[in-house]
């Protein structure tokens, strides 16, 4: 601990240093899973934040720094036999940006958001005092911090509850032939809490598949576990399709997959973000010969480093938004109509404490303390993930519309992304007066405001507004190479070829 408090307590100076400068900064963490434009500022780095300090097995606790992503949580966690609840399925994904951002995974419908396992935080207030928050210490700072992305303070460290551990999750694909079928499946399942990790894919209109999955430690005799880790590996996503493709409505096939394996199903091809890669090379052909040659590439840590290096993300839809289940299918086909994007990701969320930032919708506008909060209803997450128009302005007019068709529908979007709102539109979705309370209770406003960190530089966007180094490294193909460049230079490809949780 002493080394942690020393990095802290010099973290603390320079915060408090800026602070009676009256001078705005950023915090630098390291390598980022958001696809929001990045700002070069006044930045204080605490990427050496970095460590599991320690497991404590008779309490089933973990105390963790924020950089700690969660391959390196779970390969700490699991030679005692323990597990964090809710495990991002990119394992890139850090348990500061867990806490500070909003991390719903397909165990969320059991264990809430990533944020709920945490028992409490360490955080550097805006003036640079060290504070610890937690639902008896500081609760309005302990209830708001979360999914605020770091705008009342800068968490180092966290107290994270663990849960047993089992070697394998049994997974059953159930196929649907429609959407509404796939979505009444999901909230039976989250009702029937006969699982341990539910989500759901809808490859079209007419073929959906929800996915359960029960831990154990048992496997049928003559069974081979099932991974989706190494390059000969099928993708998952692929491997769903395949597997159901020709079964019956309410057939199903089961499989045995180790639990970290599990865990990190989607790393490869981030979903199916990877996909759109071929897409964009064109002349690449898409089979597994070339996903294997290529599998460095189809990693979320290096294709994160090539969407943000090739301007990619300018072009793309990456968007998580939560919804009711009651206007859930409108949603959808409101997005094949205008976008025409598949598959779509359906990942169900337990009921949140609002007011927050965090994608829920609660019954009428509730102001004041975090004594005062009601709860949400239960949602449905949908991930959209794909290519939007080329034209600029349509673009830009699409994503405008998708914000209102959710706030329409009783929806809130994660702000991992990018938002389209104006300021006042967007304070419309979110209490400002809570949370401009809490701000300044907590001297928080010299960080940039949650409005400030997602909103979308639109004209800044525009080609014209660009200068012309950054215009001919995003050019096709140029940009698609540049971003592969540096993600080799990240050196992030031996993470996962060295990964330790493959073998645990």
């Amino acid at each position: 601990m002493e080394q942690h408090e020393n990095i802290v307590n010099s973290v603390a100076a320079a915060v408090q240093g800026f602070s009676e400068r009256g001078k705005p900064y950023r915090i630098f963490h390291g390598s980022s899973n958001s696809t929001r434009l990045r700002v070069a500022t006044n930045t204080i780095d605490i990427s050496a934040l970095s460590n599991v300090v320690l497991i404590d097995e008779k309490k089933r606790t973990a105390l963790v720094e924020p950089n700690v992503p969660m391959d390196r949580l779970v390969e700490a966690t699991l030679p005692y036999g323990l597990v964090p609840p809710v495990v991002m399925e990119f394992p890139g994904i850090t348990a500061g940006g867990g806490f500070s951002g909003t991390s719903g995974e397909s165990s969320s419908f059991r264990h809430g958001f990533f944020n709920d396992s945490i028992i409490e935080v360490e955080m550097i207030l805006g003036n640079g005092e060290i504070v610890k928050a937690s639902a008896t210490e500081r609760p309005d700072l302990f209830h708001g911090a979360a999914g605020a992305l770091g705008t009342l303070g800068t968490v180092t460290l966290m107290e994270l509850r663990l849960v047993e551990a089992k070697k394998f999750v049994k997974a059953t694909y159930l196929r649907l032939n429609g959407v509404s079928e796939a979505i009444d499946q999901v909230q039976k399942e989250t009702g029937d809490l006969q699982s341990d990790y539910v989500d759901g894919i809808l490859f079209s209109k007419y073929h959906g598949v929800v996915i359960t999955g029960q831990l154990t430690n048992d496997i049928p005799d003559n069974c081979t576990p099932t991974t989706f880790s190494d390059a000969a590996d099928p993708w998952f996503y692929l491997h769903i399709q395949q597997k159901t493709e020709n079964l019956a409505p309410f057939a199903s096939v089961t499989e045995y997959i180790p639990l970290a394996e599990y865990l990190f199903r989607y790393d490869r091809a981030a979903f199916w973000v990877g996909r759109q890669g071929y897409t964009y090379f064109k002349y690449i052909p898409f089979n597994s010969f070339f996903r294997w040659l290529l599998d460095d590439f189809s990693h979320t840590r290096t294709l994160y480093h090539a969407l943000h290096a090739s301007g990619v993300s300018s072009q793309f839809v990456v968007q998580d938004l939560a919804i009711p289940y009651s206007t859930a299918k409108v949603f959808i086909d409101f997005i094949s109509q205008e976008f025409g994007i598949w598959p779509l990701w359906l990942c169900p969320l337990r009921a949140a404490s609002t007011p927050t930032f965090h994608p829920v919708t609660s019954d009428g506008d509730v102001k004041g303390e975090v004594a005062s909060t009601s709860v949400s209803r239960p949602m449905l997450n949908i991930g959209i993930w794909g290519w939007g128009p080329q034209n600029y302005d349509e673009f830009i007019d699409k994503n405008r519309a998708l914000e209102k068709k959710l706030d329409e529908l009783g929806g809130r979007k994660w702000l991992y992304a990018q938002t389209y709102y104006t300021e006042e539109e967007f304070w419309k979705v979110y209490d400002r007066s809570w949370y401009e309370a809490l701000r300044s209770k907590f001297k928080a406003t010299t960080l940039p405001s949650v409005f400030d960190k997602v909103k979308a530089d639109i004209d800044g966007g525009r080609s014209e507004n660009k200068g012309w180094a950054q215009r001919i490294s995003q050019m096709w193909p140029i940009g698609g190479f540049y971003g592969m460049v540096l993600a080799l230079r990240s050196g992030d490809f031996r993470l996962h070829r060295d990964a330790k949780w493959k073998l645990q």
